[in-house]
């Protein structure tokens, strides 16, 4: 992949949580852009990001104390900005569901000022991250998503003959990520608990680790046409698996699924399938209301993309690709050594 970010002012929303540090971490190592816009609401994270990513030492990086909701704000942030990456979001269930008016002012309303200031300020591409929970949902959050992502795709046709193009990357849970269950099943391990709560143990999710999102999100960057929605083919993990590599012979306490859960994820639902093309790491999903996308040819890497079957769903208990046994102990061992670095 050419280094497409090398040059060019690149500004991140959400810049402080799991993703955003993640992502301004690999693009201060192996690429030089010309300027790089934290954009973020938290001043402590940003203080404490400052600490190990300063801009004495890297003249490029900028901080934006701002809101996604503060549409002035935003537009100020973007002057002179060729591209953007939206990864803010309020994404817990239980408080979406117990806030939605929140979650919504945030995850939706704060989509549309993202768009707006986007095209406004002759931004070249936006891509948003999405989630599984987009797909099919049954809780707040995740209705807020799908909501976001429809406006995202839309926003293709509102920037009329603006350059700025949009493209959406849905994934699943990001492993040992902040207010992620294996940090949650670790502290009440440290904390002496006598045993896991587990919400079923047909539980199943897809999974995928911050390196691998954050070279996802780059290579769609690199390929994205408008629209287009990106899935990558990643492993699915059973949650009772994952609490016995974490703890061999623990004991389990089923506590019940709680309000807004599913038992399975879906990232791609059976009646997307028809607009579903496959490529060797990837899904695409393609848009089908942009009018000035007349029947794109997609090629990622030399390949072109082909259609699945019509009545494909891409679903977490389903999936072929599952991660347990020594992959999964290497994947914890790893993310372990990494929090203690």
């Amino acid at each position: 992949m050419s280094n497409s970010l090398d040059g060019k002012n690149v500004l991140i929303t959400g810049g402080t949580g799991s993703f955003g540090s993640a992502f301004v971490s690999n693009v201060l190592r192996k690429h030089k852009p010309r300027r790089l816009v934290v954009y973020s609401r938290d001043e402590l994270k940003q203080h404490e990001m400052a600490q190990v990513c300063s801009p004495d030492k890297f003249p490029c990086l900028r901080y934006f104390i701002g809101d996604v909701r503060d549409a002035e704000r935003l537009v100020r942030a973007m002057h002179g900005i060729q591209i953007v990456i939206h990864a803010a979001a309020l994404k817990h269930v239980p408080a979406a569901e117990y806030n939605p008016i929140e979650a919504i002012k945030t995850n939706v309303i704060g989509a549309e000022n993202v768009i707006n200031a986007g095209i406004d300020c002759g931004v070249e591409r936006v891509l948003a991250l999405s989630t599984d929970k987009a797909a099919n949902p049954v809780n707040l959050y995740g209705a807020t998503k799908l909501c976001a992502d429809k406006l995202f795709v839309a926003a293709n046709n509102l920037s009329g003959g603006q350059a700025t193009k949009f493209s959406i990357v849905r994934y699943g849970n990001v492993f040992d990520s902040r207010g992620s269950v294996v940090p949650f099943f670790r502290a009440r391990i440290a904390g002496g608990a006598k045993d896991l709560p587990i919400t079923d143990k047909r539980m199943t999710r897809f999974c995928i680790t911050l390196r691998e999102g954050v070279a996802f999100v780059l290579s769609c960057l690199e390929n994205m046409q408008g629209g287009e929605i990106y899935v990558p083919k990643i492993p699915s993990l059973s949650i009772v698996d994952l609490a016995n590599a974490i703890a061999p012979g623990f004991p389990h306490r089923v506590i019940g699924i709680r309000p807004g859960e599913k038992l399975h994820e879906t990232m791609i639902t059976r009646d997307d399938a028809r607009n579903t093309l496959e490529f060797a790491d990837r899904y695409l999903i393609c848009p089908t209301a942009i009018r000035k996308l007349v029947d794109p040819q997609y090629v990622i890497a030399g390949e072109s993309g082909k259609p699945v079957d019509e009545d494909f769903e891409y679903i977490s208990d389903k999936n072929q690709l599952w991660l347990k046994g020594d992959d999964l102990n290497r994947l914890l061992s790893s993310s372990k050594q990494e929090d203690m670095s």
